[in-house]
């Protein structure tokens, strides 16, 4: 087989338009034979200007009309189109020209069959030459990935094309579940039932299964991945379909199984109306805009254009980083909102005052915070100052300033916590509810969900990094089991329930069902085309379980009592929760704090204790890590150590 890849495009281009220039006379001789079943030089003199005219004016037109622009091998059923209006327009010219030659007796016949007959050769030669190609392609690839496209339809189609055009995959199967599509031949390859997956494995040694259905619902492919899980073969799926719309679908769109598509949850279309509220054309400052969740609060706030976005931030580089992607993304969208990067600590209260007098901030999201629970469990007095005592001193100076909205975000984990970071953020909640009954102006408002997918310290990203290393996964404990959400879901959750605060409120937002996490270790393994390795099996990835780390719990809560009511918004709900009289909460955080600027853990402990009634260490190991740091601290400072 001739290779020609080495060629330029335009000689490519250039060369298709010769054949052409050669055969479509071939075509007008073969329209007068069938017409008249028998060819002689003077017939053949007869039609000799139309037949030297057909390819000086075909050619040219299919030049107009972009056929030789076409890539071959990506061609499909539009050049169906292009190819029936060039050969139109040809006989329209052909017959122009007989009439102004004025050749005498000429069958119309002729006319008829050289616009059938070049047309279905056109047609033809690009649809044969698009087969080698792939062909050829497939062939000089003896390592191709042998792959079963899940979904027959435009996106499907797409795909199997590019890949059998890149090479690197080779689609060797379609799967869909619409019985009009089973049994039908797409770009070759025939379409089968989902029933048949199992047999088709086997039979055709396929290493990896590829979804392409951009358009379905995250419901419908956790229906599909549910299903594909136990065949243990590696599956990938294509990016939604407004990501695709830029250009062609190839392997390079493909991307591995996420988190997700695991959950299999739709979110519901944001309700801009009440995120405009509180943002649109006002000044808003984000605390831990650096942060994970602060990042992505800060990208959503933007689009819905403020007048001015303060970014406050302890950390240098953090604060770069999503300082840059706001300016790049702000130019792109054509938005004027002023950035303003600002590092600080949330405990400096005069300099937090000073900002949000300055800026005249109409509404706060504070989302700086400490948060991973085994770091905090060890260096419980830090948590507390910033968690707690950071809340109260950015919240006063709200108050100070008139700041209007106030919006704390919350975990699941201060919901009867066991661990230092649960406690001191519900310890922050109390704060917060105590503020909104001493005064009216600044709305106070608390919002608590669970895991978002991404953050860091997140387990789907280390299952994927340990699975990538072969093993072994580390899950803590067997019974474990969390509620998740994605980042974007929940800041879009976030700022609406932020317009609904009415003052003091504890908003919950519905995280769905909650997942154990070794099933999801287990769903990632087979995705990934992996076995779980057991006793049975010395082959696969093992999963071994490490125990509870410090302050942890088996399950998250979301609601201490129940009182609970609905809102406006389906996933958004409000809790009446327990509040503490404002002269006892008063007392505690004066104790607390003189406690925790003396380093004596065992009375931040036992103030601890007494403000968040639900907190509930977890014995033994709580009691050593207390123990401990109050060791360490009296061993480095013990002036200060208050016995």
């Amino acid at each position: 087989m001739i290779d020609l890849s080495h060629l330029s495009r335009f000689r490519k281009q250039t060369l298709a338009a010769l054949v052409d220039a050669v055969l479509l006379p071939m075509m007008f001789c073969w329209a007068i034979w069938l017409r008249y079943d028998v060819v002689s030089i003077a017939l053949l003199a007869k039609y000799q200007i139309l037949i030297i005219a057909s390819p000086l004016i075909s050619v040219p037109i299919f030049i107009r009309l972009g056929l030789y622009r076409a890539v071959i091998r990506f061609i499909d059923h539009k050049i169906v189109y292009v190819v029936l209006l060039g050969g139109t327009l040809s006989i329209a010219g052909l017959v122009a020209v007989a009439s102004l030659t004025n050749v005498p007796e000429l069958s119309r016949g002729v006319f008829v069959i050289y616009w059938g007959s070049a047309i279905l050769y056109v047609l033809a030669s690009r649809f044969f030459a698009r087969g080698l190609l792939l062909r050829s392609a497939s062939i000089a690839e003896p390592n191709a990935v042998k792959v079963a496209i899940y979904g027959a339809g435009k996106a499907g189609s797409q795909l199997a094309t590019a890949l059998l055009a890149g090479g690197e995959y080779i689609p060797v199967a379609f799967v869909d579940d619409k019985k009009e599509l089973q049994n039908a031949s797409i770009a070759g390859i025939r379409v089968h039932s989902p029933s048949d997956l199992a047999r088709l494995i086997e039979k055709k040694d396929i290493k990896e299964i590829l979804l392409a259905m951009p358009s379905s619902t995250r419901a419908q492919q956790k229906r599909i991945l549910d299903m594909l899980e136990p065949f243990k073969v590696k599956t990938k799926v294509t990016p939604p379909l407004a990501s695709l719309i830029s250009g062609a679908l190839g392997g390079q769109n493909l991307r591995e199984i996420e988190f997700e598509d695991l959950l299999g949850r739709d979110t519901v279309p944001p309700n801009m109306q009440l995120i405009a509220m509180c943002i649109s054309d006002k000044s808003v400052m984000v605390t831990g805009a650096g942060g994970s969740i602060g990042s992505e609060l800060c990208r959503q706030i933007l689009k819905m254009r403020p007048k001015r976005l303060i970014l406050f931030e302890l950390s240098e580089y953090a604060l770069y980083v999503i300082k840059h992607e706001l300016k790049e993304q702000s130019d792109i969208l054509g938005i004027t909102t002023e950035l303003i990067p600002i590092l600080g600590s949330v405990l400096e209260q005069e300099k937090c005052c000073r900002i949000l007098q300055t800026f005249e901030v109409d509404t706060l999201y504070h989302a700086a915070a400490y948060k991973h629970v085994p770091l905090v469990e060890h260096n419980p007095i830090v948590g507390i100052q910033n968690n707690a005592f950071g809340t109260r001193s950015i919240a006063q100076a709200a108050i100070q300033a008139k700041v209007k909205c106030f919006v704390l975000i919350s975990t699941d984990k201060a919901v009867r916590p066991t661990n230092v970071m649960g406690a001191s953020k519900r310890l922050a909640e109390l704060i917060l509810q105590s503020f909104a009954r001493q005064q009216k102006y600044t709305r106070f408002c608390m919002v608590r969900f669970g895991n978002v997918l991404g953050s860091s310290g997140s387990v789907v990203p280390l299952f994927r990094k340990q699975i990538a290393d072969g093993g072994p996964i580390t899950v803590t404990h067997p019974e474990m089991t969390r509620y998740f959400m994605t980042i974007p879901e929940a800041a879009q959750l976030v700022l609406q329930a932020g317009a609904m605060g009415e003052g003091g409120d504890v908003f919950l937002l519905d995280m769905g069902e909650p997942v154990k996490i070794l099933d999801l270790a287990k769903r990632m393994v087979h995705l990934s085309g992996r076995e779980v390795k057991d006793e049975n099996s010395e082959y696969g990835i093992g999963i071994v379980h490490v125990g509870l780390r410090p302050g942890e719990k088996l399950y998250e809560e979301l609601l201490i009592g129940d009182n609970v009511e609905g809102t406006e918004h389906p996933l958004i709900m409000r809790a009446q929760e327990s509040e503490l009289p404002i002269n006892v909460l008063n007392e505690i955080l004066q104790k607390l704090e003189f406690a925790c600027d003396n380093f004596n853990h065992e009375e931040v402990r036992s103030l601890l204790l007494r403000s968040v009634v639900e907190y509930a260490p977890q014995g033994e190991i709580d009691d050593f890590i207390w123990r401990e740091n109050n060791r360490i601290l009296l061993d480095a400072h013990p002036a200060k150590v208050l016995h």
